[in-house]
């Protein structure tokens, strides 16, 4: 009865993956490939720093590029400092590291409904517009958003903490972000927080409940902008077929799994959820929960990592087990491109580990 229950698990578990369209069967073990390079940890939970490495150098090697998405994966985000990468090898680069770790075929970058060519910012001194970079422009927020994206703004700041694009049905795996101009003044660091030990923060009584939820993650502001500014949205095929339609809607599990480290993260959690709400539950529970998850990430500085970027420095982070937030406390002007992959359908493995466990 054993073996067949443990044959029934294992079935359920290639399901869930076959599902999500990733390619993976198990999770990835790094080969090695970048262990000469100069690197560091940031933090003992999160953070990773190449001082002297040049993407551009290793573009072409697949055995590095692949390595370098597994310790993304696992150390959630990985910086590089002065990159001289061009605004074309950054999209390989976002694609190849969803390729190369089994994304889908289908998944492929992502083009914002907001933040795309329409909006017409270069991006290359060439004055290049793409739809499959977002332009993460100071000006363009502070138009839209007014006192949100200022640092006069009276908000609190946690409120910014969000992984990227999770209204969409196929969300992203990496992000990459080069900040090309940075602020004449001072500021505009970005912090990140891991959903590793978000995850690992929790009751095993509460690990067990929100292993069993789903939540409704919604994006509601780019309607208001697309209403207010009379603007035109991208509205179908953002980077994959399913990331159509200007609803912003979709449902996750609350728990999920990261194929290549086969880790659970909390999902769940920060601005994406906000006009959003965990699904099977009353409203209070639900605000209860959304906001226990934020406090978990504002609360806890030991699992946030926090980067001061210089002109074209770099960072890619996996955007299933991280959270974000940027910091709006200068008057200057702050812009940069961003290259997001799309990867699987998020889903979760009841026979995955969390991070403190695999790491044990």
């Amino acid at each position: 009865m054993t073996l067949s229950w443990r044959y029934h698990e294992a079935a359920n578990n290639m399901l869930a993956r076959a599902v999500s369209g990733s390619r993976l069967a198990a999770p990835l073990a790094l080969s090695g490939a970048l262990a000469d390079y100069e690197q560091f940890d940031v933090t003992s939970v999160i953070g990773r720093e190449f001082p002297t490495l040049q993407i551009s150098d290793i573009l072409d090697d697949d055995a590095k590029i692949r390595d370098l998405a597994i310790l993304v994966s696992q150390r959630g985000v990985v910086f590089f400092r002065n990159q001289d990468l061009k605004i074309d090898d950054q999209k390989v680069l976002g694609q190849k590291l969803g390729e190369l770790t089994g994304k889908p075929a289908s998944s492929r970058l992502h083009r914002h409904a907001l933040s795309n060519s329409k909006r017409g910012i270069a991006v290359d001194e060439n004055g290049k517009l793409d739809d499959e970079v977002s332009v993460i422009s100071s000006e363009q927020n502070r138009k839209y958003y007014k006192d949100r994206f200022t640092s006069s703004s009276k908000q609190l700041a946690g409120v910014g903490w969000h992984a990227d694009i999770t209204f969409e049905r196929i969300p992203s795996d990496y992000a990459i972000l080069k900040i090309t101009e940075t602020p004449a003044d001072v500021g505009g660091d970005t912090l990140w927080a891991s959903g590793y030990e978000l995850y690992d923060r929790l009751s095993p009584p509460v690990q067990k409940l929100v292993e069993g939820l789903t939540a409704t993650h919604h994006q509601p502001n780019f309607v208001k902008v697309k209403e207010a500014f009379d603007i035109e949205l991208i509205d179908s095929d953002r980077g994959a077929p399913e990331n159509s339609g200007l609803d912003f809607k979709a449902e996750h599990p609350v728990v999920r799994t990261n194929p290549v480290t086969g880790w659970k993260s909390l999902f769940a959690a920060g601005h994406q959820v906000e006009a959003g709400w965990i699904n099977g539950v009353s409203a209070r529970e639900s605000d209860i929960l959304k906001a226990y998850f934020l406090q978990l990430i504002t609360d806890n500085h030991d699992l946030q990592v926090r980067f001061r970027w210089n002109k074209n420095d770099l960072a890619i982070w996996d955007n299933r087990s991280v959270f974000h937030t940027a910091t709006f406390d200068y008057a200057g002007t702050r812009q940069g491109n961003r290259v997001v992959s799309l990867g699987e359908k998020p889903f979760f493995d009841p026979a995955s580990k969390s991070r403190r466990e695999a790491l044990a």
